[in-house]
């Protein structure tokens, strides 16, 4: 009975120490398990989806990363609102390749267990670098747009961009950083992590691409005040970053689909504004798009 209280007191603190070590792992970039580009692609293909305007094209293209419980239907809302830009949409799925999706496995990323935002920017370079080899596909013109997590994601990648390092758990660039970096379009991100783990500010950005930040001022996941402040710093440095906050709007406005005990909510509202401010970002009138 002694020996199962000790274990009972102990097995906690043991737990404890298991996160906080795996959290400063994360915190440093440290991925001692590499893939090479090619493994990475080999991964990610299969479960990736691409929607294409009508028409032969060559079509401009965009990228579009989930937040960390995976691809939901505001996933292909917005690859739909891209497709409408006249852009191909390739929705990024970095849960299933990875059995994230199965068992709840997703909250150990939510919770900055697994696969954090600076890791995942290698699922991003390798995307970016393979649309040049698909037929109809213009790659020298590829928009992000990245919730949540993928958010996290697309704004790591900005930095990671400027050094010759790549991304950790990637053996190597696919292509050099500054061809990837030729590559880019505007760029979307929704109710991003800035948090303590974000990395995303260390860095100059490349001085070429534009980026929206649409942050919802009620937010109970992520602080909107750590983007905003985040989003300051980064312009100081010269990064051309604009800011929207949604006042009395909570994190995930977009995504109908979540876990039974999410206390987050679907916003139509809301996403219909954001639509028209992402549209009015690319360039494109709202009344297009019948909002």
């Amino acid at each position: 009975m002694r020996k199962g209280l000790i274990l009972a007191l102990v097995l906690p603190g043991l737990v404890l120490l298991v996160l906080v070590l795996n959290t400063a792992r994360n915190y440093a970039g440290w991925q001692p398990a590499t893939e090479t580009p090619a493994e990475r692609l080999a991964r990610l293909e299969p479960y990736w989806r691409i929607l294409r305007p009508e028409g032969p094209g060559p079509h401009p293209a965009a990228i579009l990363l989930s937040g960390c419980d995976g691809v939901h239907d505001n996933m292909d809302y917005w690859a739909q609102q891209y497709v409408a830009m006249g852009r191909a949409a390739l929705i990024l799925d970095s849960h299933a390749p990875r059995s994230l999706d199965r068992a709840q496995a997703w909250r150990a990323l939510c919770a900055g267990q697994v696969l954090p935002g600076a890791e995942r920017a290698a699922d991003l370079a390798v995307a970016l670098a393979a649309l040049r080899d698909m037929p109809g596909i213009n790659a020298s013109d590829v928009a992000l747009l990245g919730a949540s997590h993928g958010g996290w994601t697309v704004m790591e990648l900005m930095r990671e961009l400027s050094s010759d390092t790549p991304p950790p758990g990637l053996s190597e660039w696919p292509v050099p950083p500054d061809s990837l970096t030729a590559q880019l379009g505007p760029a979307v991100v929704l109710y991003p992590y800035c948090g303590l783990l974000s990395g995303a500010a260390k860095g100059p950005w490349p001085g070429r691409v534009r980026m929206l930040m649409l942050l919802a001022a009620e937010d109970s996941i992520t602080d909107s005040a750590d983007c905003q402040q985040m989003a300051a710093d980064l312009a100081a440095t010269g990064a051309h970053l604009d800011v929207i906050t949604y006042p009395g709007i909570n994190h995930g406005f977009d995504q109908s689909e979540r876990s039974i005990l999410s206390p987050l909510e679907f916003n139509a509202p809301a996403r219909a504004q954001a639509t028209r401010d992402i549209r009015a970002f690319m360039g494109f009138a709202a009344a297009e798009a019948g909002i």
